[in-house]
């Protein structure tokens, strides 16, 4: 899964790389969507996690590993351009949610 761009990079502290779903361009009747009746995707993949953070005396570690699916804030996040696509950087506490299986 993860890429040569991925040996380069890799997130430090608690930050989080994460690959944006793509929007549903077709409905299942076949029909054809504009860009402006699609909405913001607010899903995401995580590619990469760091370490996580350092406290006094404790490590804190990130809660997200790589696979899992997460919920994105409306706003925010640092996009990160890698093997031609967009990734973009959170910090672990910045994104709400977790879909589990």
């Amino acid at each position: 899964m993860a890429g040569e761009a991925f040996r380069r990079f890799l997130p430090l502290f608690d930050w989080v790389l994460v690959e944006r779903s793509t929007t549903e361009t077709v409905t299942k009747g076949s029909i054809m969507l504009p860009e402006k009746s699609q909405g913001k995707v607010l899903q995401a993949t995580v590619a990469a996690v760091g370490q996580g953070s350092k406290g006094e005396d404790v490590e804190i570690p990130v809660s997200r590993k790589v696979g899992d699916e997460v919920l994105l804030p409306e706003s925010g996040g640092t996009k990160v351009l890698l093997d031609d696509k967009d990734y973009f950087l959170f910090r672990d506490g910045d994104l709400p949610g977790q879909y589990i299986d």
